[in-house]
């Protein structure tokens, strides 16, 4: 039998392989907290910010590499592929293909997701997109 948390999470996989940002209603309190520069703290912040996500990669997949569930908390780590066809956060498209690698930390209460934790290689995905030029040996100069 899956925990409550564990269901939780395949719910936001699912929301985002359906590109149905609806689907946070099922899954994200009204009032939830998210600790995140790219996205306001309450469920409809957060629907809107999957809104312009799916609108810059609209082709994206999310597949769950781990996921640990201990009391209250909901751990999951995530990789996210897809292909920068639309405006993504104000980045005009450039067509190039996306991998971004997230860890969630989610804590839950009644139900449903209450609190929200993460870290995410956006420079990588900046990089990717070409907003942010390459870093190492190719992008440094003498």
């Amino acid at each position: 039998m899956t925990s409550p948390g564990h269901q939780l999470a395949e719910l936001f996989t699912e929301m985002t392989n359906t590109h149905d940002p609806d689907l946070v209603d099922r899954f994200i309190a009204e009032d939830y907290v998210n600790h995140n520069d790219f996205v306001a703290g309450g469920r409809e912040a957060n629907r809107q910010f999957w809104t312009v996500f799916f609108t810059g990669l609209p082709d994206v997949a999310v597949t769950m590499e781990d996921l640990i569930v201990s009391g209250d908390r909901v751990v999951g780590r995530f990789t996210y592929r897809g292909t920068h066809t639309g405006d993504l956060l104000g980045i005009p498209a450039g067509g190039a293909s996306v991998e971004m690698r997230s860890i969630d930390i989610w804590r839950v209460e009644d139900g449903m997701f209450v609190e929200h934790w993460d870290q995410l290689n956006l420079m990588q995905m900046f990089q990717q997109i070409g907003a942010l030029p390459p870093l190492g040996a190719a992008g440094v100069q003498a």
